[in-house]
């Protein structure tokens, strides 16, 4: 309770200096993610629930989805991740902790003329450091290349090229996201997505989905999201809230 009190006295803090940053960029609700880097000796934290229905026997819950991100310079930044999931699979469901994952993201390039803005995301999945059940056997590296046009004042372009392994096998899943983002009014946006998971050796899955973000302050967001599978083999469709929030 006193984490709690002391998160959101500080907060209330944030408002008095919350313009003298630009506007916190967050890595959701979609799953392209930004470029943009957390000011150096800043922490943020991004924070989700989401619901996914994989058929009509399968579903899931994140309960929450954690990204605590550090910046250590005007370049880079450290991450980690953190994920309590809730599974069904007809009458057999499981409750824990997914492995951590732990990593960082640097900017390569600053936007200029056609050039995007270029950011590199490394991240290392902890096999043990999870719940009994949900433990892998592996080591599970990903690796990104995020990029972001700003087309106008109020609409951006951004996509995401990388590959994720999952700790059980050799294989990797390559991905691949785009997304336009549109700034509604000072303090709403939106976006749309296309986004795909594409194994070594398997049917690639393919999605899509939307949402919007609200801005209560340069340093705190709420957002809101759903999308639905395009492929086969993807899921049924799925909904997400979240909040993010930054602080020093």
């Amino acid at each position: 309770m006193r984490f709690f009190l002391t998160i959101l006295t500080s907060l209330i803090l944030s408002t008095a200096t919350a313009q003298e940053l630009p506007s916190i960029q967050t890595d959701r609700p979609d799953q392209t993610e930004c470029p943009f880097i957390v000011p150096k000796r800043y922490f943020q934290a991004e924070i989700g629930f989401a619901y996914e229905r994989t058929d009509k026997q399968s579903s899931s819950y994140l309960l929450p989805s954690c990204l605590f991100k550090y910046g250590i310079s005007d370049k880079t930044e450290l991450r980690l991740i953190t994920e309590l999931e809730s599974k069904k699979y007809s009458s057999k469901k499981n409750t824990g902790l997914n492995p951590v994952t732990i990593g960082f993201k640097t900017n390569i390039v600053k936007e200029k003329g056609i050039i995007p803005t270029i950011s590199f995301i490394g991240h290392l999945t902890l096999p043990h450091v999870a719940s009994c059940e949900n433990k892998s056997e592996f080591y599970a590296p990903a690796f990104r290349f995020t990029m972001q046009h700003t087309l106008t004042s109020k609409i951006s372009f951004a996509y995401n090229l990388g590959a994720e392994w999952d700790g059980l096998s050799p294989e990797p899943t390559f991905i691949y996201t785009v997304t336009s983002g549109f700034s509604l009014s000072d303090k709403v946006g939106c976006f749309i997505e296309f986004y795909g998971f594409a194994p070594q050796r398997s049917a690639a899955d393919h999605r899509f989905d939307g949402g919007f973000t609200f801005l209560i302050n340069n340093n705190i967001q709420f957002d809101i999201a759903g999308g639905a599978g395009l492929s086969s083999n993807a899921a049924d469709y799925f909904l997400g809230t979240g909040i993010s929030f930054r602080l020093k």
